[in-house]
């Protein structure tokens, strides 16, 4: 059994219909890729998985535990994270009040020191800066502090949407490291990214998604040789 299961949800704001009949799974480890261009659904996925939206129809389980008739904050309990694009930090709150603010479930509470001390070595510049205001810190500073507010929440599933968005070149890869540490160190990861080529090329598997639908599906491998994927995405 999957970590995490999605089967044929279907989900709409109002009347449009923005996902149709979208199933995909999450193994124990893996690090799942949800690939595709701007408006494809990416992000209603991850809102349908994490309860902002609901689905109309069709199921999502995380540890064989129906999650769509769940509040988001049982679904976080649960042990599901979800760092929104955008970052979504508290700009007038230090980058330790942050981290303090985001342990607010009791599955974090019991390990706080435990996960204050891994965010701290993963990101020893957020440890530098526990004193400053989120607000004065850089884009990758900041986006530094959103992954580490989520794993504050010690998740076993890290959902990221667009960790990469709107960053400098070096910053991108300084955050797909990251994602890759995290990756090694065994955390289950499903990640959304418009950086096709960076997500594929560290996914276990990935899934692309166009206008609401799934239509390939494969190894992050067999996918970056895929020639619409080359067409479509990597301007080959």
């Amino acid at each position: 059994m999957a970590l995490l299961e999605v089967r044929n949800i279907n989900v709409y704001y109002g009347d449009m219909q923005a996902l149709w009949d979208v199933s995909f799974d999450v193994d124990e480890g893996e690090l799942v890729a949800l690939v595709g261009s701007n408006g494809a659904g990416k992000t209603t996925t991850l809102r349908a998985i994490s309860g902002i939206l609901r689905p109309r129809s069709g199921t999502i389980k995380f540890k064989g535990i129906d999650l769509t008739e769940m509040k988001p904050h049982e679904i976080v309990e649960s042990g599901v994270a979800h760092i929104p694009e955008g970052r979504q930090l508290f700009p007038k709150l230090t980058v330790l009040e942050n981290l303090k603010a985001a342990a607010y479930t009791k599955r974090a509470r019991e390990r706080f020191n435990e996960s204050l001390d891994f965010v701290f070595r993963l990101f020893p510049i957020l440890r530098e800066r526990s004193s400053q205001l989120a607000g004065t810190l850089s884009g990758g500073e900041r986006q530094m502090l959103a992954i580490a507010r989520g794993l504050m929440l010690n998740p076993e599933l890290l959902m990221l949407d667009e960790p990469s968005l709107g960053l400098a070149p070096k910053l991108v890869q300084e955050i797909f490291k990251t994602v890759k540490e995290l990756k090694d160190e065994g955390l289950t990861i499903l990640l959304v990214e418009q950086n096709v080529h960076q997500a594929l090329a560290l996914a276990d598997r990935g899934y692309v998604l166009e206008t609401g639908r799934i239509v390939l599906h494969g190894t992050g491998k067999e996918l970056l040789e895929n020639p619409r994927i080359k067409t479509a995405y990597l301007g080959m």
